[in-house]
């Protein structure tokens, strides 16, 4: 017996609001999904080629981190466009003032 499933009409562009925490863990999956690829190992090269392959020759783990850049990008656009960033100073080491981060 066949199923009936909803899906986007092919012509379909949705807003949607999201706020700072959700950007955040947005950001974080996209941080977890490249160190599952491994690509401080591979180099910048591989990190280059994901983002400019065509998405039928990506693996899993590819697509997965190339879909959260594009959502990340559209998030930052948006936001750049509202004027919605704050701009702040972080301090490296050897500036003065710097305090190490403690973990915990």
């Amino acid at each position: 017996m066949a199923i009936k499933v909803k899906e986007l009409k092919d012509d379909a562009l949705i807003t949607i609001q999201v706020n700072k925490s959700y950007y955040l863990m947005a950001k974080a999956a996209s941080f977890y999904i490249l160190q599952q690829l491994n690509v401080q190992e591979k180099g910048d090269a591989y990190f280059k080629e994901i983002i400019t392959k065509n998405y039928e020759d990506l693996n899993d783990a590819e697509r997965t981190f190339y879909t959260l850049i594009l959502l990340l990008a559209e998030i930052e656009q948006q936001a750049q466009q509202a004027n919605l960033y704050n701009e702040k100073e972080i301090l490296e080491p050897g500036d003065p003032d710097y305090v190490e981060p403690k973990q915990g």
